[in-house]
C-alpha cells in the first residue's frame, strides 16, 4: 500500500466555500432543528471540514416563531442567571425568551451547541433568525433545504 496517495487536506480561509441556505422552523422541534442548524453553521456537513477554520454556510432560519417544544416546555422549564449583584438572580422561560423576540430564543439555544471560543461567536454571527418567511438576504441567492433530510 502506498502511504503518500493517502494526504489529509485542511480547509483554510482561502479555501474554504460559504453558502447561503434557507431553513424553515415551521412545526420543527426547537432542539432537533438547532442542533442540525449548528452542524451546518459549523460545516460539519461537508467533507473538508476542519475544526479550527470556520468553514460553515450561512444559515438563514424564516418561521421562527413558528418552532415547537415538546411536552410544557414552553412554561414549565425554567433557568436562572445571576447578575452578581445582590438580589440579581433572574429567571426565565422559554415563553419569555420567545415573547422578547425569536432572534434571542434561537441565539440562546445555539450558543450552547457552538464551541465557547472566538470561533462559536464568529459562527454565531452566520446565522440570521425572522419571524416570518421573508427575509433580507435575496441577493445572496440561497437555496432552500429540507432540514429533515439531514442527520
Amino acid at each position: 500500500m502506498d502511504t503518500l496517495s493517502f494526504k489529509t487536506v485542511s480547509a483554510n480561509a482561502a479555501t474554504v466555500t460559504k453558502e447561503w441556505v434557507v431553513v424553515d422552523a415551521t412545526d420543527q422541534v426547537m432542539g432537533r432543528l438547532c442542533s442540525k442548524v449548528a452542524k451546518l453553521a459549523r460545516g460539519k456537513y461537508k467533507p473538508n471540514f476542519t475544526p479550527h477554520v470556520d468553514c460553515g454556510d450561512n444559515v438563514i432560519i424564516i418561521n421562527a416563531d413558528k418552532v415547537k417544544m415538546t411536552g410544557k416546555k414552553w412554561t414549565d422549564q425554567i433557568s436562572y442567571t445571576f447578575t452578581g449583584y445582590p438580589g440579581g438572580q433572574r429567571e426565565w422561560n422559554p415563553a419569555k425568551l420567545q415573547a422578547k423576540g425569536s432572534r434571542t430564543f434561537f441565539e440562546k439555544v445555539l450558543k450552547g451547541m457552538l464551541p465557547k471560543t472566538k470561533l462559536g461567536a464568529k459562527i454565531l454571527k452566520n446565522i440570521y433568525v425572522y419571524d416570518g418567511p421573508e427575509h433580507p438576504h435575496q441577493a445572496q441567492n440561497p437555496k432552500t433545504i429540507d432540514i429533515n433530510a439531514l442527520k
